[in-house]
């Protein structure tokens, strides 16, 4: 019989530990990083955040859909449709920008937010923690922006 058995992990420490965001951060690290996401349930169709508020947060999508789209046009206006196990408003960690879509739940969702206020302060209690969600932020954000420059590409020689 073993004298330290490890603990065991969460569905959602499982879930978090899956998303490149956090592919960095040892196990010790993710549980201090759970600890600062605060969970809420969304209705099929409730929005998350309009375009044009303030981002303050960060959400993970843990259970359920995600539509991003253009503001209140959720068909013609669609951008995106996010499932389990992504992420979006990812901005809002950096600045306080306005929203430049809409997110609502395209099904019933469970989500992991994570303010930027709460960011903010792991920067100044666990500096090395937030370096490395900061590194893979900024890894997704410099993809995103790569896919949206070679699509711009293809449009123009269509």
């Amino acid at each position: 019989m073993a004298l330290f058995s490890p603990k065991p992990v969460s569905p959602r420490l499982e879930r978090l530990r899956a998303l490149s965001l956090f592919v960095n951060l040892t196990p010790r690290e993710l549980q201090i990083v759970d600890g600062l996401l605060h969970e809420r349930d969304y209705l099929k169709d409730e929005v998350i955040f309009d375009e044009g508020e303030e981002g303050q947060a960060i959400y993970i999508v843990l259970e359920g859909t995600v539509l991003i789209c253009r503001q209140g046009r959720p068909v013609e206006g669609r951008i995106a449709e996010l499932g389990t196990g992504t992420f979006f408003g990812d901005l809002a960690l950096l600045d306080n920008a306005p929203r430049v879509a809409q997110a609502r739940a395209a099904t019933a969702c469970r989500l992991a937010v994570f303010f930027r206020a709460d960011f903010l302060g792991l920067l100044e209690t666990h500096a090395l923690i937030a370096s490395k969600i900061s590194l893979q932020l900024a890894r997704h954000i410099g993809i995103r922006l790569r896919e949206a420059t070679l699509g711009a590409r293809q449009d123009q020689h269509l």
